[in-house]
């Protein structure tokens, strides 16, 4: 029998393997999400078939949301960390376990918001052809800041890697920061702030700070992207006059202060509304760019 005729190993994960995946990475998940993730052709019902053999091997367990016990919000338990550990996948990409369902619940709000942006990018890409999956958002990425008194970590709700495939092939990447209207207008705004500075900081080398003069010197993002990646935030959780302030106020902080307004010369920023982005898709004219024309636009186009 040639090579050829061998019976191969299949190279596909199968939906077990995925859901254990996702659910290391985004670390909750609704059933309604994960049967968007992973099975968005088949019934619904399909993805218990996944999920309660999961649960009775003890490698996932649920939280109940709100007032209806059917909405459950699932996530791994110890054991189920310990099973994606070490898949190449997850490699630099896995969080801490939640723990409790107690801890659960009082992160899902932020952690399913999130989500629920993410799948605005994923049902827009499928439909358009372009290449962007499940594990492509990874949320909670931390950077470094340099020690100037301020904050020393730089930490995004999410960072995602998108490619467009037509009329051209275009790499994108993006810092995502979601909004639910719970600080205040400034302190989000201020996030601008932390932002630029990544974007300036050379980390020390020889017993002294360098700065961005130091052409010889990579800068600290240079040594992850290859591009800095757009910023982009998303609100929700209030009216949209009180959102559209908040994208004033971001508007303005880029006019203000002098290392967004630099950060904006070199980096794409815009804000947009969650269910905007969730009615009309991430790429409709839903984007208020922070910088110059205020006129809404798509978020490759900012």
């Amino acid at each position: 029998m040639t090579t050829a005729n061998r019976i191969q190993p299949s190279t596909e994960d199968t939906h077990t393997h995925r859901a254990l995946a996702l659910l290391a990475q985004h670390r909750l998940l609704t059933t309604t999400q994960i049967h968007q993730m992973l099975t968005p052709r088949s019934p619904s019902r399909k993805i218990h078939r996944v999920l309660v053999p999961l649960r009775e091997q003890g490698l996932i367990t649920h939280t109940t949301l709100g007032s209806s016990s059917r909405l459950q919000a699932h996530f791994l338990t110890p054991e189920g960390f310990s099973t994606v550990a070490d898949w190449p996948e997850l490699r630099g990409r896995t969080a801490t376990p939640i723990g409790s369902a107690a801890a659960a619940s009082l992160r899902a709000a932020h952690t399913l918001t999130g989500v629920r942006a993410h799948l605005a990018f994923l049902t827009d890409a499928r439909a358009r052809g372009d290449e962007y999956e499940p594990l492509d958002w990874m949320p909670e990425v931390t950077h470094r800041l340099p020690d100037t008194g301020g904050e020393d970590r730089l930490i995004a709700d999410a960072v995602f890697h998108y490619t467009a495939t037509s009329p051209r092939r275009l790499q994108y990447r993006a810092f995502v920061e979601i909004d639910r209207t719970t600080m205040s207008s400034e302190r989000l705004a201020r996030k601008l702030i932390s932002y630029a500075r990544f974007h300036d900081y050379t980390p020390q080398t020889v017993g002294r700070w360098r700065t961005v003069a130091d052409q010889g010197s990579l800068l600290a993002w240079q040594r992850l992207y290859p591009r800095f990646p757009r910023i982009l935030f998303i609100l929700t959780g209030a009216s949209r006059t009180t959102l559209t302030a908040r994208i004033q106020d971001l508007r303005n902080m880029t006019a203000d202060h002098e290392l967004v307004t630099r950060l904006a010369a070199h980096v794409p920023l815009g804000a947009a509304v969650l269910e905007d982005i969730e009615e009309h898709g991430p790429q409709a004219n839903v984007w208020t760019p922070l910088a110059g024309d205020a006129a809404p636009r798509s978020w490759t186009q900012l």
